[in-house]
């Protein structure tokens, strides 16, 4: 079974671990969202939540919504990033999207659209691959 003190380092090290993942995935959305705003998106909200689903990026593109799923990965045991964002994921966010516009009184057809930017490899080196309308 092992001591307290052996469960209290699993935990420990589980929380050291959780705080390095979610350091990485925050640089990947700050990466994906520089590289959108050099090719002429304009940054409305980072980090979206409801009840619903998340969403990375909210952004606009002239008069276009684009809600934006950031995806990285160092490894790819079963998928690369872009092929990870599943028809669940999308539903979410689709979801989410729909309650954003809802809350902001955007009742009106809008054109909206659903990109993924997929981050390979370490941050450093990292290869970005922008895929507007990823999704419907």
């Amino acid at each position: 079974m092992g001591t307290i003190q052996q469960w209290l380092n699993r935990c420990l090290t589980a929380i050291k671990h959780e705080r390095t993942i979610n350091s990485l995935g925050g640089q990947a959305e700050a990466m994906a969202c520089k590289y959108l705003r050099q090719h002429g998106l304009k940054l409305v909200q980072q980090n979206y939540r409801s009840k619903v689903g998340e969403i990375d990026l909210i952004m606009r593109d002239k008069k276009s919504w684009v809600f934006v799923e950031v995806k990285y990965r160092t490894h790819h045991d079963w998928a690369n990033s872009a092929e990870s964002v599943t028809r669940s994921k999308q539903l979410k966010i689709i979801n989410a999207a729909k309650q954003y516009l809802q809350q902001r009184k955007v009742f009106d057809l809008v054109d909206c659209r659903f990109d993924v930017v997929a981050i390979d490899e370490n941050l450093s080196e990292a290869k970005i691959n922008w895929l507007p309308h990823a999704f419907y």
